[in-house]
C-alpha cells in the first residue's frame, strides 16, 4: 500500500475516483479474490503508482463486493481497468498487460511537461502575440518532441504568422506519425490554401469580377484569399458561384477547392453546419 492507492466502493467512488480526476488521472482497478490474473496485474498497478509519486491515482475496487459500479461501467471481465480524467471515464483495457503496455497507456493520460507551456502559447496566441506564442512551443516541443499536438499548434500559428515554408517543412515531418489525422488534414488544406492565395489583392479581384461575373479565374482567386483570411462562407459562395456557371471549368476546379475547404474545416466542429450548407448546396447543384 502507498499514498496514491486505496481501495474504493460504492460509498466513496464520487469522491475519490470522479472529484478526484479533475485533479489528477484515476485508474480504477477492478478485480476479485479468485481472479489469478488480478493478482498478476494488482501488485503491478501498485508498483507503478508508487513510481509516478502522484502522476496517477490508483484506486482499488474488488468487483464481487460492488457490482453496482461493476455493472454501471460495462465490467464483463477482469482484471478491468478503467482510467477517468476530468471526471469522465478517457481510456481503459481489460486483462493483465505486461508492464512495457500499461507504461504506455499510462503515459497517454499522464500530461507530458510541455503541456502547460503549451496551454500558455495558445492563450497568448488567441491575445495576438504570436511570436511569444511560437517561441514557447518551441520550448515545449524541445521540451517533449514526442508532442504531437504542440508540433501541429506550432504549424498552424506558423500559418497564422505567414510563414510558410517552416509551416510546410515542419508539416512534412510530423504529418506521417501523427495520430489526429484530420487535424493534419486540415493543416495542409489550410497551408496549400495560404500558399495559393496569400498574396492576392481582394479589392482588385472583385472588380475584375463586377465588370465580368464569367471570369472564373478571378473568383477562383478570390475564394482563396477570403479562406486565407478565414471568410470561409464568402469564401464557399465565391466556390459554388463557379460550380453554377460552369460547373466542369478548369476540370472542375472549383468543386475540388470546395472539397479542399470542407477538409480544412473538418477539424474544427464551429463550422459544422457551414459545411454542411454547402455540402448540400454543392450535391444539388450538380444533380
Amino acid at each position: 500500500m502507498n499514498a496514491h492507492a486505496y481501495d474504493v466502493s460504492l460509498a466513496d467512488f464520487d469522491e475519490k475516483v470522479l472529484t478526484a480526476s479533475q485533479q489528477v488521472p484515476v485508474l480504477v482497478d477492478f478485480w476479485a479474490p479468485w481472479c489469478q490474473p488480478c493478482r498478476i496485474l494488482k501488485p503491478l498497478l501498485e508498483k507503478l503508482a508508487a513510481e509516478y509519486g502522484g502522476q496517477f491515482i490508483l484506486a482499488k475496487i474488488n468487483s464481487d463486493e460492488n457490482q453496482e459500479l461493476s455493472q454501471r461501467y460495462g465490467v464483463r471481465g477482469i482484471p478491468a481497468v478503467k482510467a477517468f480524467v476530468g471526471g469522465q471515464l478517457a481510456d481503459e483495457f481489460t486483462g493483465a498487460l505486461p508492464e512495457p503496455q500499461i507504461r504506455e497507456f499510462l503515459e497517454r493520460l499522464i500530461p507530458s511537461p510541455a503541456e502547460s507551456l503549451r496551454q500558455e502559447a495558445l492563450a497568448l496566441a488567441a491575445g495576438g502575440d504570436l511570436p511569444t506564442a511560437r517561441k514557447l512551443l518551441a520550448d515545449a516541443i524541445n521540451l517533449d518532441p514526442k508532442n504531437d499536438v504542440a508540433y501541429l499548434d506550432f504549424v498552424e500559428l506558423s500559418i497564422d504568422a505567414n510563414e510558410l515554408a517552416e509551416a510546410k517543412e515542419l508539416l512534412d515531418v510530423i504529418a506521417d506519425r501523427a495520430r489526429d489525422r484530420s487535424r493534419v488534414d486540415s493543416l495542409q488544406a489550410r497551408l496549400q490554401l495560404a500558399i495559393s492565395g496569400g498574396s492576392a489583392n481582394i479589392g482588385a479581384l472583385y472588380a475584375q469580377l463586377t465588370a465580368d461575373a464569367d471570369q472564373h479565374e478571378a473568383r477562383l482567386q478570390l475564394s482563396n484569399a477570403l479562406a486565407v483570411q478565414q471568410k470561409y462562407r464568402d469564401a464557399l459562395e465565391q466556390l459554388i458561384e463557379i460550380v453554377r456557371r460552369d460547373r466542369k471549368w478548369n476540370d472542375e476546379a472549383a468543386r475540388k477547392a470546395m472539397l479542399n475547404l470542407f477538409t480544412l474545416l473538418a477539424a474544427q466542429p464551429q463550422y459544422d453546419d457551414l459545411v454542411r450548407e454547402f455540402r448540400i448546396a454543392l450535391a444539388r447543384t450538380l444533380n
